[in-house]
């Protein structure tokens, strides 16, 4: 009998410690579509493939300077197939080079325009993740958010993908671009690869895997790739969850003390605190090892117009 309980604990423990749980975001929205695809090609296969596979609700953080009609209409698309909408700031400043003041007017602009769409949600998002590198700025921002009501939308899982997407993009105008699957398997295998490196640094700190946040963008390589993506990660035994339950676990409560001019996610954060001072950041997030990585592809692709 004891034997049997001993073991029926280290299965909870283990299944505790594997358990792999994601929500899934996207930045940026409606971000600029004038390249592969148009913003509402890019909506509806994004739509398409995130309900084909199952993902009905991600939320999508915006900004408010992109609201002209195709814009508006996009967020609007999203919306209306159940997915949330949230506060980005008006036009994606950078904290480490505007003052408390001008940041806070931009968080607030955003708010009066974006707080009226449907399925808005009162989450705030920092542009490329800083939250500010003086203490003014930090506890002036999060005064402010909880005097509105939001709540900090934090990360977990980072990467570059929005450098992916500059790529793909670059590539597609150059004609350099003949295989479709290869792009595919880049952007899955670079996801994949961060993704796993910060769930193992968070079991390392926490003695688990929490329940995740996943950072994307809202582009074109999102749109094209996203369900295989899903698919990659169900293989590996990931479930995908809302954002609402994400954020119920106990790291939705940690708030780092130190101040961080760049800022590597809530688990970068956890294991800078506990010691941690190289590796925060997984190698793939880094333009030059993506730059030649991708040209390798390109180069064994050879050169045809994309398709």
């Amino acid at each position: 009998m004891k034997t049997l309980i001993i073991f029926m604990l280290l299965c909870c423990t283990t299944s505790e410690i594997q358990a792999k749980e994601m929500a899934i975001t996207f930045d940026d929205a409606p971000r600029v579509a004038n390249g592969y695809l148009t913003g509402p090609e890019r909506a509806k296969r994004l739509i398409e493939s995130l309900s084909q596979h199952g993902i009905h609700q991600v939320t999508f953080f915006a900004n408010s300077k992109r609201l002209d009609d195709e814009g508006l209409k996009r967020l609007n698309t999203y919306a209306d197939a159940g997915h949330f909408i949230a506060n980005h700031t008006h036009d994606h400043p950078d904290f480490n080079k505007t003052n408390l003041k001008v940041y806070i007017e931009n968080f607030l602009t955003a708010h009066a325009q974006l707080s009226s769409l449907t399925n808005f949600k009162k989450l705030f998002r920092f542009p490329y993740l800083r939250e500010g590198d003086t203490q003014e700025k930090r506890d002036g921002m999060r005064a402010l958010i909880a005097k509105h009501g939001y709540f900090n939308a934090y990360i977990t899982l980072n990467n570059y993908d929005w450098y992916i997407e500059t790529l793909f993009q670059n590539a597609i105008k150059q004609n350099r671009l003949k295989d479709h699957g290869a792009v595919r398997e880049f952007y899955v295998q670079q996801l994949l690869s961060s993704i796993e490196y910060y769930d193992q640094m968070a079991i390392k700190y926490l003695g688990r895997s929490p329940k995740h946040v996943l950072l994307l963008h809202e582009n074109d390589v999102a749109a094209l790739f996203i369900g295989d993506l899903i698919d990659a990660l169900s293989a590996k035994g990931w479930r995908f969850i809302s954002l609402e339950e994400a954020y119920s676990d106990e790291i939705a409560q940690y708030q780092t003390q130190q101040l961080l001019k760049y800022n590597p996610g809530r688990i970068g954060e956890i294991a800078k605190d506990k010691g941690q001072n190289k590796g925060l950041w997984h190698h793939s997030l880094d333009e030059t090892y993506l730059k030649q990585q991708f040209d390798e592809l390109v180069q064994k692709s050879g050169s045809k117009e994309w398709k």
